[in-house]
C-alpha cells in the first residue's frame, strides 16, 4: 500500500486522518520520528510515514497495522499493564507524539517525556459532556476541563488548545504543544 497522506487502511477502523493532527502535523521537524499512540487502524501513523517520518506505532492489537510492518516500527503491548505501559517505546524521545481517541492517565508522565527537547505532542480525546452524546462515557475516560492544559504545564509551549463540542455529536479537547521553555522564541505556526 503507497503511503500517502490521503492513504488509508483496508480495514474497518476509523480511516480519515485527524484535521487537528493534519494541521499541526507541520510543526514536527521534517524527518523527526512520530509516535503514534495507542494507533488503532494506524490512520495517523500512515499519515505521517505519507509525509516522510519514521513511526513508531503502538496499539494492544496490531493486527491492522500487520501492512506497515517493515515501513514502520510496529509494537504489540498494553499500554494499561502498569509498568510495562511506559516501557513499550524503550524510554525514547520522539520528534512528534500523536494520541486521538485514548485517555490513560496513569500514563501522561512518560507521555510527555516522549516528547523529544522541541519535539510536538499532538492530543485529541473526548472531554466531560460527551456521556450526553455518545460512548465514551465513563468518567475514566473523559478529560476534565482544562485537564490537557495543566499536563502541558511550564514544560510545553501551547500553540493551540480546544475543548468544545464538534459536530453536534461528541464533546471533544484537544491541544498542540512544543516542549520547550516559555521563554524561547514562539514557533512558527505554519512553516513553509
Amino acid at each position: 500500500m503507497e503511503n500517502t497522506p490521503d492513504s488509508k487502511p483496508r480495514h474497518g477502523i476509523i480511516a480519515e486522518v485527524s484535521p487537528w493532527v493534519q494541521r499541526f502535523a507541520p510543526l514536527v521537524a521534517q524527518g523527526g520520528t512520530v509516535l503514534d499512540l495507542a494507533s488503532g487502524g494506524g490512520r495517523h501513523a500512515r499519515y505521517f510515514l505519507g509525509l516522510g517520518h519514521p513511526v513508531v506505532a503502538i496499539d494492544r492489537d496490531t493486527g491492522p497495522l500487520a501492512d506497515l510492518q517493515g515501513q514502520a516500527e510496529v509494537i504489540q503491548a498494553d499500554l494499561e499493564e502498569g509498568a510495562a505501559s511506559a516501557a513499550a517505546w524503550g524510554g525514547r524521545a520522539f520528534a512528534g507524539v500523536v494520541v486521538c481517541n485514548y485517555l490513560h492517565r496513569p500514563l501522561m508522565p512518560y507521555l510527555l517525556d516522549a516528547v523529544a527537547p522541541g519535539g510536538v505532542l499532538i492530543y485529541e480525546t473526548f472531554a466531560r459532556g460527551n456521556e450526553r452524546y455518545a460512548k465514551p462515557r465513563n468518567p475514566d475516560h473523559l478529560l476534565e476541563a482544562g485537564e490537557l492544559l495543566s499536563l502541558a504545564g511550564v514544560r510545553f509551549q501551547v500553540i493551540a488548545y480546544e475543548h468544545g463540542l464538534i459536530e453536534g455529536r461528541r464533546v471533544v479537547q484537544r491541544i498542540a504543544a512544543v516542549n520547550a521553555p516559555g521563554d524561547e522564541a514562539p514557533r512558527e505556526l505554519y512553516p513553509g
